[in-house]
């Protein structure tokens, strides 16, 4: 009970912190690539997140972190996935297959083309300049991309809306994992399509089905650690760290 009560007072810090970090202005969107000497600092007063932490060097060396504004788990995403695709011309070319496909869909289901261009345009073609540019395309550049607001968010709305067409093309099925929604539609509208709405399994499980990336998540929750691999029998492409209420990006190996 003691070791609930520390968690669950972690929970309620952590909390605070995402509260004070938007409140404090935090200047990155996504921070540079950084060891574990942070998030140890942050947790220093609660020992069940510090046996987590270790358990998470067991496999990661590094993470970057993200913003806490609601929209972590979308720029998390988006981040690691154009910093991987740079690696993998196939993968590349199978995500930007998925995402006109996604755009075409939410087209079809009514959705305005004119503002859909415009948020697609963007997307694609920073995909195509952070993947297609190889050397003259440094690494800074994908941060600058992803810390400038305006375009970073752009990348994120966009996010969202593919989320929402996966989830309206499969309704019947993620309509089972909606509590208090009367429909998917709904769910959409209030949850995904809004900036600064924090994001559950169900927009992770929408977000790789919808993109073909394969995503494990390692989470910092109550008692021992568990991994999530979307989907479950996929090879992982990226990998991300959630702590109650937020995502961050992880790494395994220099990158």
């Amino acid at each position: 009970m003691a070791s609930e009560t520390n968690m669950d007072e972690a929970i309620m810090s952590q909390q605070r912190d995402i509260e004070e970090q938007i409140a404090n202005e935090q200047q990155f969107l996504v921070s540079s690539n950084q060891d574990f000497h942070q998030l140890e600092n942050d947790y220093a007063d609660h020992e069940e997140f510090r046996k987590r932490i270790d358990e998470l060097k067991e496999t990661y060396t590094s993470l970057r972190r993200t913003r806490a504004d609601g929209n972590c788990f979308y720029r998390a995403f988006g981040f690691a996935v154009f910093e991987a695709l740079r690696k993998d011309k196939d993968a590349y070319e199978r995500f930007r297959k998925a995402v006109t496909e996604s755009k075409d869909h939410l087209i079809g289901l009514g959705y305005e083309q004119f503002t859909l261009n415009d948020f697609y345009d963007t997307f694609v073609d920073e995909l195509d300049k952070a993947c297609t540019s190889g050397e003259s395309y440094p690494p800074s550049q994908l941060e600058e991309l992803f810390n400038d607001r305006g375009t970073s968010n752009y990348l994120v709305v966009f996010l969202r809306l593919i989320t929402s067409s996966q989830m309206q093309k499969e309704e019947s099925f993620f309509i089972n994992f909606l509590d208090g929604m009367s429909t998917v539609q709904q769910f959409c509208k209030q949850e995904i399509e809004p900036m600064d709405r924090e994001s559950d399994h169900v927009q992770m499980m929408a977000l790789t089905s919808a993109t073909g990336i394969c995503m494990k998540v390692f989470c910092m929750e109550r008692g021992q650690h568990s991994t999530v691999t979307f989907p479950s029998d996929g090879q992982p492409l990226i990998h991300l760290l959630y702590r109650p209420g937020h995502f961050d990006i992880l790494y395994n190996g220099v990158s």
